[in-house]
């Protein structure tokens, strides 16, 4: 699951496990073996009995006899950390309850308004010139930026949140990485205790679970990589499908919510993951048995393309997909990625209604991995047009207008360092606050 073939075509893959079982043997990366689950009874069998599959993963028996190579890229989003994601029983209620009720103070009007801003500044950073990589100038920073937004992030924090971030989900120097990133959400909880605002960070802190530091940084690990991963290839995946076709095509006359919906059964951003370790030997028919402490994966994609869910599709609806997960794991914010994913689409096909593939959709290439379904770029041209969407939004908030010019634009598709003042440029964040502080 870890080369160049899956990456082109995973459903072939889907199809050749289902035609042996709802379940069969893989290997995830370089001596990573895992049970995938495609069959969507199965999935949900797994998914809803935490007791028999358990996602602690401590539970690894591999990983515990050394069999799996420490470098290995599947680590950062396997290993055990101490959050919601990979407990169970009594710890995953306290720390799941602690995250639920602080998202929940994220309305949905809040929500858009924190996204059209950075949807205008990102889109006028490339608008001029009539044609972009849409996934890595808009995609991919969008959701990266909220996030500092939500966070309540102090400009130089921000930028190596972006940065390290970014490097985390490219595969980057891991252990680096997770040092960077571990050092600076430390830093930002310390000064969220210390002067507590309306943001995520202080709603986790205030909350009565009385989460520690070391409790607070994991559960913004998975806060970040369940919203930034997911969402950037929610969006990507989207306007891949509003723009694929032509014209007449597929996308042709689909509204923005059909899309992301499309997009959510058939193209789903978390493909393959929910990693459990059986706490038993576990047949799953056909001579498939999976050993207990194994890690058990299930397939999303393979799940939403059973033929047997067709049946329970017409009668269930739409909202039969398991893209979102099930059971005492489900995401506990399907609501907000969504309406992030929708403002960010309907912001851009309203700015540049001409946008167009600027390759053959047949020449797009899919990044590399076991667990997205992501492009490796989504190259767009349209018509430019000037870089004026943050003046118009800084004079309809009241903020002068000498203020709203945008940014200079960034050569690099990847948030740089943020400066220091010794000459090192800034990074989006610091360049989004300086012309736009709310």
């Amino acid at each position: 699951m870890h080369d160049a073939n899956f990456a082109a075509d995973p459903q072939a893959l889907y199809e050749q496990l289902r035609e042996q079982g709802p379940a069969g043997p893989v290997e995830l990366a370089p001596g990573v073996d895992a049970t995938l689950v495609v069959g969507y009874e199965t999935a949900l069998r797994v998914l809803q009995n935490p007791t028999s599959f358990p996602r602690d993963a401590r539970r690894w028996a591999a990983l515990n006899e050394g069999r799996v190579p420490m470098d290995s890229p599947v680590l950062p989003m396997m290993a055990y950390r101490p959050n919601a994601l990979f407990t169970d029983g009594a710890v995953h209620l306290r720390l799941r309850k602690a995250v639920t009720d602080s998202l929940a103070k994220l309305n949905i009007t809040r929500i858009r308004r924190d996204v059209e801003p950075i949807a205008d500044y990102l889109i006028d950073q490339f608008s001029e010139r009539g044609r972009a990589d849409l996934l890595a100038e808009y995609a991919k920073l969008l959701p990266l930026l909220l996030f500092n937004k939500l966070f309540g992030c102090p400009a130089d924090i921000g930028d190596t949140l972006t940065t390290e971030m970014s490097a985390m989900f490219d595969g980057k120097d891991p252990v680096r990485t997770k040092a960077r990133l571990d050092a600076c959400l430390m830093q930002l909880i310390a000064i969220k205790r210390r002067e507590p605002a309306d943001d995520v960070i202080s709603w986790l802190i205030q909350h009565p679970a009385g989460l520690t530091d070391e409790e607070l940084k994991d559960q913004l690990v998975m806060l970040m990589g369940a919203g930034i991963e997911p969402e950037r290839n929610l969006i990507g995946n989207a306007l891949l499908e509003l723009l694929s076709g032509g014209a007449g095509g597929r996308g042709a006359g689909m509204m923005v919510e059909e899309a992301v919906d499309h997009v959510l059964w058939h193209r789903t951003p978390i493909a393959n993951y929910a990693a459990h370790y059986p706490a038993q030997d576990t047949d799953f028919g056909n001579g498939v048995i999976a050993p207990a402490g194994s890690p058990v994966l299930i397939s999303f994609a393979g799940a939403n393309s059973d033929p047997a869910l067709a049946e329970a599709r017409r009668s269930a609806g739409r909202g039969a997909h398991l893209a979102w997960g099930a059971g005492s794991h489900a995401c506990p914010a399907k609501d907000p990625a969504q309406v992030i994913a929708v403002t960010a689409v309907e912001k851009i096909l309203n700015a540049l209604p001409d946008l167009t593939l600027g390759v053959p959709e047949e020449d797009l290439q899919w990044r590399p991995g076991p667990f997205h379904r992501a492009l490796v770029s989504l190259p767009v041209a349209f018509s430019p047009t000037p870089a004026t969407r943050m003046a118009a939004a800084l004079q309809n908030r009241g903020i002068p207008q000498q203020q709203a010019a945008p940014a200079t634009p960034q050569p690099q598709h990847t948030a740089p360092a943020s400066s220091d003042g010794g000459g090192r440029r800034k990074g989006f964040w610091s360049s989004f606050l300086d012309i736009f502080r709310v």
